[in-house]
């Protein structure tokens, strides 16, 4: 089952939207052209150089600038951002697109806010000045940070159909818990990961849902991404009882 309805108090802290494909070298001269077709949604832009760190023993042949040249050429990158007036954001790489946003808390629900037009206008966009045949990798993470009122096996059942092993391991005693899978779902893959996290003075078990597809063609996106979406919805609907709901329900000033 899929979730239709829009919460005044959602879980979800941030989503995360990506496409990856082949090294584009002429993705920089397009740049200026991306820029004037995102502006009206993602007015501020800068280019950002990212650079791991490198560790490297010098010959008395060799010169550091010759090293840290080769280096840069195969382990910098840049990243062109743009930024809404909203806190989400856009990044273009050489071989991926990315959106984040904590802005947004539905879907497709509603006129206004919803995280599939951004996605839609994004995709339409680019895609018209960077024609991309084939995408390698299509995926969409929502990550949820929910309540977690005391730390105990009984709470935690009583709220989550939770796949911690508590019979074995007593939950009011744990510090920190984890469980990962990658898991088929017909043409599609999941990730799945919960985790119990310390956020300041509180618990709060953190389920994390990451849909991917591999190899599509570039007009089916949008269709797939809507495919991901249901698929990690249900999949949040399986790990969720009534108490949550409730919750995501009340007025944020009603769990203050």
């Amino acid at each position: 089952m899929v979730i239709r309805e829009i919460f005044p108090n959602p879980t979800v802290k941030q989503v995360i939207f990506q496409i990856r494909f082949p090294i584009l070298f002429y993705i920089e001269a397009k740049v200026g052209d991306l820029q004037m077709r995102f502006m009206d949604k993602f007015p501020t832009s800068a280019l950002i150089f990212q650079r791991q760190m490198m560790f490297a023993e010098i010959g008395p042949e060799q010169k550091i600038e010759d090293v840290t040249s080769k280096f840069d050429q195969e382990y910098g990158r840049k990243i062109w951002q743009f930024k809404s007036n909203e806190n989400f954001q856009l990044n273009i790489l050489q071989n991926s697109l990315d959106i984040t946003s904590s802005y947004h808390k539905t879907y497709d629900l509603g006129s206004d806010n919803n995280f599939r037009d951004i996605i839609e206008y994004v995709l339409k966009n680019f895609i018209e000045i960077i024609p991309i045949p084939v995408i390698n990798r299509i995926g969409l993470r929502y990550v949820d940070e929910c309540p977690l009122p005391t730390k105990d096996n009984e709470t935690l059942k009583s709220y989550y159909n939770s796949v911690f092993p508590t019979e074995r391991f007593n939950f009011a005693d744990t510090d920190e818990m984890l469980f990962r899978t990658t898991t088929k779902k017909g043409d599609y893959y999941i990730t799945y990961m919960e985790t119990l996290q310390k956020i300041g003075n509180e618990y709060k078990l953190i389920l994390d849902f990451d849909g991917f597809a591999n190899k599509i063609q570039s007009k089916d996106c949008l269709k797939i991404t809507d495919e991901l979406h249901s698929i990690i919805s249900e999949e949040f609907v399986n790990s969720i009882k009534q108490p949550v709901y409730e919750y995501m329900r009340r007025g944020r000033d009603a769990n203050e």
